[in-house]
């Protein structure tokens, strides 16, 4: 039974994480739904987002390919890109430490989750009607204040449910970025976001993977491994999706399933 439940939220996972629609707070949720003990989930949860990240790094190897390969000639577009993406990622980190505690505390929360997916979907809806079309194209072009608003506006995603792509996704559209860019720009975001967020919860929780409480490695292992395929899958199809259809079906999404979830957890 534990090898479904790694199988399935690791499946879940790889789903969620770079659609805007929570991948926290899908794993939240499934974890109180289906009355697993979410003290004993939480490193796991968390952990298993690399294996998302890493089909980021592998399906966009020749960006990060031609990136590295630029810094080495000191080319602007390869250190604009840099920049972008570091400036863009410093206030999730300070802000994340000051306030972890706080964040914790949220994280066993469904209720939070459910409203938040409610009211995310329709900001998404708000956002695609009202904000005026984008124009700049390319993660280096975007300029260095708007860089900066994406990077405070992911710090929403903090409240479990928001969804961290959704924040930087909704934030970049509404600065002016065209949807494409905004996306990929979320996709590489995420990699110090959680690579930080995950070794904070690696070195914080160190004591009790060692002694074997909680999941243990070999879980997040097979999680990991799930959610990396599963991921591998979802990016493209959603890049596809996006480019012809916008975000609106996400935003229907999070609110009928915020709204589903409200109701089963009250009959729980």
């Amino acid at each position: 039974m534990e090898l479904l439940t790694v199988i399935l939220l690791g499946i879940v996972e790889g789903i969620t994480e770079f659609l805007p629609v929570s991948s926290t707070g899908h794993l939240i949720l499934a974890t109180r739904l289906l009355g697993y003990d979410a003290g004993r989930w939480e490193v796991f949860n968390v952990v298993i987002q690399l294996g998302a990240i890493l089909a980021i790094v592998v399906l966009y190897w020749r960006t990060f390919w031609a990136v590295g390969m630029g810094l080495l000639r000191f080319d602007p577009i390869a250190v604009r890109f840099v920049r972008n993406l570091l400036v863009a990622f410093i206030p999730a980190a300070a802000i994340g430490l000051a306030i972890h505690k706080q964040i914790e505390a949220m994280l066993g929360n469904a209720q939070i989750v459910s409203i938040a997916l409610i009211v995310g979907g329709f900001a998404i809806i708000a956002v695609e009607r009202f904000a005026p079309r984008g124009d700049i194209v390319g993660v280096a072009d975007i300029p260095l204040p708007r860089v900066i608003g994406i990077g405070f506006l992911q710090c929403l995603a903090m409240v479990p449910g928001v969804s961290r792509s959704g924040a930087t996704i909704l934030g970049a559209l509404a600065l002016g970025v065209e949807r494409r860019t905004a996306a990929e720009f979320s996709f590489f975001l995420a990699i110090p976001t959680m690579l930080g967020a995950s070794a904070l919860e690696l070195v914080k929780n160190r004591d009790a993977l060692m002694s074997g409480q909680g999941v243990g490695l070999g879980a997040i292992a097979v999680g990991f491994a799930v959610s990396f395929v599963v991921a591998l899958l979802v990016v493209r199809w959603f890049i596809g999706i996006v480019t012809k259809h916008g975000f609106v079906p996400f935003a229907w999404y999070r609110i009928v399933a915020g709204a589903l979830a409200l109701v089963l957890l009250h009959q729980l």
